[in-house]
């Protein structure tokens, strides 16, 4: 069975990932049939985060690979449009602020 999957690669402590279509049976890291893309985690500034080749991704999906969930989210997050982007952030942020609002307020009493 076919996998399109993330294989790391990279030093330590800075992981980079490149997007494959692997034998499920393979290790992670081992032998691929091809490379769709890449996922750079710490990615800085204007530099590229995510690269992802579609019509290949289509292509091995119509021949019947399965795709892991985080691939799938990769390409959904590379499909944002930029207001997509920021509307998504701008949530997380509220989140984050109420949280910390309700952690404060449980130290207080």
């Amino acid at each position: 069975m076919l996998t399109i999957r993330l294989a790391r690669t990279g030093a330590k402590k800075r992981p980079f990932f490149h997007i494959t279509v692997a034998d499920s049976r393979k290790p992670r890291d081992g032998r691929f049939i091809e490379r769709v893309g890449y996922f750079n985690p710490i990615s800085k500034g204007k530099e590229v985060r995510i690269e992802i080749n579609q019509d290949r991704i289509d292509y091995w999906l119509s021949q019947g690979a399965n795709i892991s969930d985080r691939v799938l989210t990769l390409i959904k997050e590379s499909n944002e449009t930029p207001e997509e982007k920021e509307k998504r952030r701008g949530k997380k942020e509220k989140r984050r602020l109420r949280k910390l609002a309700k952690r404060q307020k449980q130290k207080l009493g």
